[in-house]
């Protein structure tokens, strides 16, 4: 089961890439970031909120790790994508997001002293591998060719944010009901990005209300937010960080997907292969083969 919470999470997180980069011209940055989030704290008040009012004595006792998480996860990890789409390229961005994993391993053996097995070490280079192939195109020279910009560097940052946010996971208060933890990180999240967006506002930077732009918010809210974060805490705390990270490099293979579905683009055998290899990495990384007894 939390396999599959993993493969939806990405599924959902791809959508997310996808229609947030096609929309950038109808919706500023931060005003996409913070309706996402007041959309999706309406959807969990209809269930989830009073998760979070039964348990408030304990949600204070954990207010630190409630608050760190909200500014990382909510406030912090989308907003800085969706700023960065605005001056960097999808082929940047999506590089730059693949080595997540990585720095999951790293924060968690820094913080915590997780460590990876050999087999899942090379599980993680045999999807990024794969990552690469599909991001270039088979052109594995054209990495030298990219050049990096502010755009980049806050996907960086916001790379950082989520797998710090992911390996803070170890940490998950005891007794805490999944949903009371989603409210209580999304109530901080909204806090933080408020004025951000408000500043925004002020600046003259105004959604274009049409059916896409309400389409958009509404998918990122109830799909890239609520389910995809539930799921994603859920199969973290129950399979650890490092085993759930690499499931983020099947992110490029779901955006190429969607784009063959939804943008007419061609799926090449390049894009064959770089999928096998993004499945063996996973494969490698999260499952071990037991010796047969004689």
């Amino acid at each position: 089961m939390p396999y599959l919470l993993l493969i939806l999470t990405t599924l959902f997180w791809s959508g997310n890439f996808v229609i947030s980069r096609g929309m950038t011209a109808e919706i500023p940055p931060l005003t996409l970031s913070f309706w996402r989030w007041a959309i999706a704290f309406c959807i969990l008040g209809l269930f989830a909120v009073k998760h979070l009012v039964a348990q408030k004595e304990l949600a204070l006792q954990n207010k630190k790790y409630i608050i760190m998480q909200g500014v990382l996860g909510v406030a912090g990890f989308n907003s800085l994508i969706y700023m960065a789409l605005q001056t960097t390229t999808a082929i940047n961005a999506v590089l730059i997001n693949s080595f997540i994993p990585v720095l999951i391993v790293v924060i968690s053996w820094g913080l915590y002293n997780d460590r990876l097995s050999l087999r899942q070490s090379l599980g993680v280079c045999v999807s990024l591998c794969g990552v690469l192939l599909i991001i270039t195109q088979g052109h594995l020279a054209s990495l030298l060719e990219l050049e990096f910009n502010k755009g980049d560097i806050l996907v960086l940052i916001a790379t950082f944010f989520w797998a710090l946010y992911s390996a803070n996971l170890k940490k998950y208060p005891a007794g805490l009901h999944p949903l009371a933890y989603q409210s209580g990180i999304v109530l901080v999240g909204l806090t933080v990005l408020l004025p951000f967006y408000l500043y925004e506002l002020s600046r003259g930077h105004y959604m274009t209300v049409s059916s896409g732009s309400l389409l958009t918010i509404f998918y990122v809210a109830m799909f890239a937010s609520v389910l995809a974060f539930i799921f994603w805490s859920r199969a973290v705390r129950a399979l650890g960080a490092n085993i759930a990270g690499p499931f983020i490099h099947l992110m490029p293979v779901f955006s190429t997907i969607l784009a063959v579905i939804f943008l007419g683009e061609t799926l090449t055998a390049t894009h064959v292969q770089a999928i096998c290899l993004i499945f063996s990495g996973i494969l490698m990384t999260t499952f071990r083969v037991k010796k047969m007894s004689n």
